[in-house]
């Protein structure tokens, strides 16, 4: 009989928004007429830019001629003109990249669980406590075990290395991090940066919301800070900043000089080895989307974007203005599209999300879903509409202050 993989037993036996899909379904069939506004799941609600959906129009039709119908792209990571397009967004604050270390892939998601096949399972893998579901449970259905550093109120959301934990694997940051809504400052990179070196560890920096820092001090690539060439891999997605979450592209850059061990004691290169990887299990991103995601890099395509992360951040302002007025503390809704704010009245989070469905009709995310540190506090979104964002802020403050 066939065997399976021992590390799905340790995984928890519901994927976080797997149970909160069960709770709203159940809430809905009982109460099929009334309006649940979402505020849970991180999908945005606004369309694709005018420019990016024309580009992917034109290449759609490209598609459909043979003097320019395309197959298979020969590398599989990625078209130049898309690789270039990144590369000059990333010089745009600072950073230079060579082409050929940018490899474009399907999302943000799909390379944080899958850029541990290259990865030995018995090394250590850091994350913080709250993180991202991804990066634990991959590494888990990998065989590898986590550890947590923690990332709690009085950090800031912010966690640091532990001079404890035990080193020389995997490190897992997210920034702005999804679900803190928390951005790591030029000065908290570098110590990571430096205890990587330090202990021969390797950093995934997910950047899949650096689009909506705003403030200019705060790092956007983890490639801004010295040294980060020798031991990181950044991970970045157009899902949120450009709405692709239901066309998917995204990229992941691999420097050439970050090295790995092999069991013979000798260096491998990472580079080399993920595209390997990609080469064997991926056959790339289609031409209309890459396409499209060229456009979105064009000055146009910036600033079509723009307009939107700005609305979504508007959404964000009403919902800190409200946690400002109650009096809750919360972290993110400045250079993030999530407010991470503390249940009311010492309840865990669990009992809170069932309290806003059942008495608010507003589905949010348990901060438990996340990890233990996020017990205690709830996740909402700004990717809703300006009605509903206004409307489910209404509901709060009548819920909350009864």
């Amino acid at each position: 009989m066939a065997k399976m993989n021992p590390g799905f037993l340790n995984l928890k036996k519901s994927y976080l928004f797997i149970e909160i899909g069960r709770r709203v379904k159940e809430y809905m069939t009982a109460h099929p007429d009334n309006r649940v506004i979402r505020m849970g799941i991180g999908d945005v609600t606004q369309p694709l830019a005018p420019v990016v959906v024309e580009a992917m129009k034109k290449a759609a039709d490209e598609m459909g001629v043979k003097e320019t119908f395309r197959g298979y792209e020969d590398s599989g990571l990625g078209y130049d003109f898309l690789r270039e397009a990144i590369a000059g967004y990333y010089k745009s604050y600072g950073v230079e990249l060579p082409l050929d270390e940018i490899l474009v892939s399907d999302g943000a998601k799909s390379d944080c669980g899958n850029i541990g096949d290259i990865f030995s399972a018995d090394n250590s893998v850091i994350v913080t406590d709250p993180a991202y579901p991804v990066y634990v449970d991959s590494n888990v259905m990998g065989g590898r075990e986590v550890q947590y550093v923690n990332s709690t109120e009085e950090n800031g959301f912010a966690a640091m290395p532990d001079e404890n934990m035990q080193a020389g694997g995997l490190i897992y940051l997210c920034s702005p991090n999804n679900p803190t809504g928390s951005v790591y400052t030029k000065e908290q990179l570098k110590v990571w940066v430096d205890y990587a070196i330090k202990t021969k560890s390797i950093i995934i920096f997910d950047a899949a919301y650096e689009a909506f820092i705003s403030d200019p001090d705060l790092p956007r690539s983890i490639f801004e800070i010295e040294g980060a060439r020798k031991c990181a891999v950044e991970i970045c997605s157009l899902s949120k900043t450009a709405g692709f979450t239901g066309t998917r592209c995204g990229y992941t850059i691999v420097p050439k000089e970050l090295m790995i061990e092999a069991p013979d004691g000798t260096e491998m290169s990472v580079h080399q080895l993920w595209t390997r990887r990609q080469g064997s299990k991926f056959n790339g991103v289609s031409y209309p989307v890459q396409r499209a995601a060229e456009a979105v890099f064009t000055p146009e395509g910036l600033k079509q974007t723009r307009e939107t992360i700005a609305y979504y951040m508007q959404n964000a302002k009403v919902m800190a203005d409200t946690f400002d007025e109650l009096g809750i503390k919360y972290t993110g809704g400045k250079n993030s599209p999530y407010i991470w704010f503390k249940c009311p009245d010492g309840m865990d989070s669990w009992t809170f999300f069932d309290k806003l469905l059942n008495e608010a009709e507003i589905v949010g995310t348990p901060g438990e879903g996340f990890g233990k540190n996020g017990d205690g506090w709830f996740r909402l979104t700004a990717f809703g509409t300006h009605e509903n964002t206004t409307e489910a802020m209404a509901r709060i403050k009548a819920l909350l202050k009864k």
